[in-house]
C-alpha cells in the first residue's frame, strides 16, 4: 500500500434489502476516503444507512454494488474464509452492547479473537492481552467477569479487545450509547487518546458532542452522504 493511498475507499457503493417484493435502498452511491491515522465520526438520522455502512466497512455485509478497497486491496468479491481472515486480522469493533461473554474473565474476553489466529503463540496472545488491558486502565481487573464491572469499565474492556489484534481500523458503533455521560465522555477521552497514537477511527454516532471529538464528520441522510447544511434542511423540512 502507498503511504498516499487511502486506508479504505468505497466508490458508488448501494446496498438494498429486498423483502415481500419491496426494496429498501440503505445505501444509494455512497463515496468515502478514510486515511491512514484519521478519526472519523459518521452521523445521521435513525435509518439513514450509517449502521448498514458500517456493517459492510466491518465485512460483516456485502454490498449489492460500488467498490471497497480496504489497504489497497479490493474486498467486495472475496470468499467467506478470506473475509473472515480479513476481518480478524485488519478491523476491531467496539459495540454499543459491548458484546462481552458472561462466563469468561476479561482476560479470556480480550484473547478470545486472538485464538482464531493461526500460528500465534499463546505466549504472545498473553502479552497482547496484557498490554491492551493496560491501555485501557483495566489490567487490574483482568480476572474479574463482566457482571462485575460497571457499563464504562465493560466498554474499555470491549475496546481492549478490539485493540489486542492491531487493527488497521477501529469500528465504533454507538459506543457510548449504553452508558451515562460521565461514562461516555470517559470512553470518548480513551478513543482521543488511542487516535493520537495514530489509531485510525470510524465511529457513529448520534450525540453532536462525541461526533466533535474527529477529525472530519461524515452526514448521512437516506443512504446518501450529504453536506451539514444540506442535512440540517432535509431534518427542518420533516419537522415542519
Amino acid at each position: 500500500m502507498e503511504a498516499n493511498e487511502p486506508l479504505i475507499q468505497i466508490d458508488q457503493l448501494t446496498k438494498v434489502f429486498y423483502t415481500d417484493e419491496v426494496e429498501t435502498h440503505a445505501l444509494s452511491g455512497v463515496a468515502l476516503s478514510i486515511k491512514r491515522g484519521e478519526y472519523i465520526a459518521m452521523s445521521g438520522p435513525s435509518g439513514c444507512g450509517k449502521s448498514t455502512l458500517l456493517s459492510i466497512l466491518g465485512l460483516l455485509d456485502t454490498p449489492t454494488s460500488g467498490r471497497y478497497q480496504l489497504n489497497g486491496r479490493a474486498v467486495d468479491n472475496l470468499s467467506f474464509s478470506e473475509r473472515s481472515r480479513i476481518r480478524n486480522q485488519e478491523i476491531g469493533f467496539i459495540f454499543q452492547s459491548f458484546n462481552l461473554i458472561g462466563d469468561l474473565t476479561v482476560a479470556e474476553n480480550v484473547e478470545l479473537p486472538l485464538t482464531y489466529r493461526a500460528g500465534m503463540p499463546a505466549a504472545e496472545r498473553k502479552r497482547r492481552v496484557q498490554e491492551s488491558l493496560e491501555r485501557v486502565a483495566m489490567a487490574h481487573r483482568m480476572k474479574h467477569y463482566p457482571s462485575q464491572l460497571s457499563g464504562g469499565q465493560q466498554q474499555r474492556v470491549a475496546v481492549a479487545r478490539a485493540l489486542a489484534g492491531s487493527p488497521s481500523i477501529l469500528l465504533a458503533d454507538e459506543p457510548t450509547g449504553n452508558l451515562d455521560s460521565r461514562n461516555g465522555e470517559a470512553v470518548m477521552q480513551l478513543m482521543a487518546e488511542l487516535h493520537k497514537e495514530g489509531a485510525t477511527i470510524c465511529m457513529v454516532t448520534h450525540d453532536p458532542r462525541f461526533a466533535a471529538h474527529a477529525d472530519r464528520q461524515v452526514h448521512l441522510f437516506d443512504g446518501q452522504v450529504v453536506s451539514e447544511e444540506e442535512l440540517k434542511r432535509k431534518l427542518t423540512e420533516i419537522e415542519a
